[in-house]
């Protein structure tokens, strides 16, 4: 070994991938053809040349010298990295990486109106539909909610907690309207005149049946009886119209026999002139009791009453008008 000749074993000399390079191939490396690399030289055994890789590298292939069953694969012996910038400026246009749902530049095939995108469309017709089955469904189940023959009572059902009812059902004695009591006129049917008591109608505004009235009450003994019918016992009032010639009068007021210790007031109310029969018609009323069934009202002239008036209609309503 000489000043500035280390041999030809130094790891300058050992480059297994001389022949990729410019000064490797300068130097005339190429690409083994028996399992060899590097610059020229024996793939084994024989002197050391400068260059010549080790025969302990010989059993390393190249990349796509190995093969597996099949046909060996061809490397380009000349392959070489190109920048994008030499690529363009060669008319060579790299296209951007697709994904499935993204479509390629005129490429009409893809889905949806010609985005390439998802079928918005019947996406949205899918879910309409299904909210419209989901509507029919509800107004079905509250259309049908009251004929569920589990929430009425069966026939011959013994389980429930209510009695079955009548079709017809009986209304309560408080929905009973009460029954109209008696009124009627001074001369109707059904009333006993007596004691010179008679059936006029020379005084213009009486309301009974032909504008007749009782006159001739003016004198002790003369009454009027009348036969009513009540439901229930108890305190009733008796209504009577009246009418005097502007001044007051009085009357008694008897029940079944029993007369009232007070007189019935027929007072001249709202100062009539005196002596005017026709303005004179007037309103009063007193209270008896009566029993349930049959019972007679009479309204008399006795001794101490003031009885110049004349009778024009009778009813009866409860204690309380």
């Amino acid at each position: 070994m000489t000043p500035a000749n280390n041999g030809a074993g130094t790891p300058e000399d050992d480059d297994p991938f001389g022949y990729l390079y410019a000064d490797g191939q300068a130097a005339g490396a190429t690409p083994p053809s028996s399992g060899g690399y590097g610059y020229p030289g024996p793939a084994s055994g024989g002197a050391a040349q400068p260059g010549v890789p080790r025969t302990s590298y010989n059993h390393v292939r190249t990349v796509g010298d190995r093969t597996y069953g099949g046909a060996r694969a061809q490397v380009p012996p000349q392959a070489q990295y190109q920048a994008p910038e030499a690529l363009r400026a060669e008319g060579y246009a790299p296209q951007p990486p697709t994904t499935q749902n993204q479509p390629v530049p005129g490429n009409s095939g893809g889905r949806g109106r010609g985005s390439g995108g998802p079928n918005t469309k019947g996406l949205l017709i899918g879910a309409v539909a299904v909210v419209a089955a989901v509507v029919i469904g509800i107004g079905i189940a509250l259309a049908s909610g009251d004929d569920d023959p589990k929430d009425k009572p069966q026939a011959g059902n013994s389980g429930g907690n209510t009695a079955p009812q009548s079709p017809n059902p009986e209304p309560s004695k408080s929905e009973e309207k009460p029954p109209e009591l008696p009124k009627t006129d001074a001369t109707g049917p059904g009333l006993v005149l007596a004691g010179g008591a008679a059936a006029e109608s020379t005084v213009p505004g009486a309301k009974s049946a032909g504008g007749s009235y009782v006159g001739g009450f003016n004198q002790v003994g003369a009454s009027v009886t009348w036969t009513v019918d009540v439901t229930e016992a108890g305190a009733y009032r008796v209504y009577l119209r009246y009418g005097t010639p502007g001044e007051d009068a009085t009357s008694t007021l008897s029940a079944n026999g029993k007369a009232n210790t007070s007189p019935l007031n027929m007072e001249n109310f709202g100062d009539t002139p005196k002596g005017d029969w026709e303005k004179g018609w007037k309103t009063t009323w007193g209270q008896v009791n009566l029993n349930k069934g049959t019972n007679t009202i009479k309204i008399s002239c006795e001794q101490g009453n003031q009885c110049n008036a004349a009778l024009d209609q009778l009813w009866i309503t409860g204690a309380n008008g």
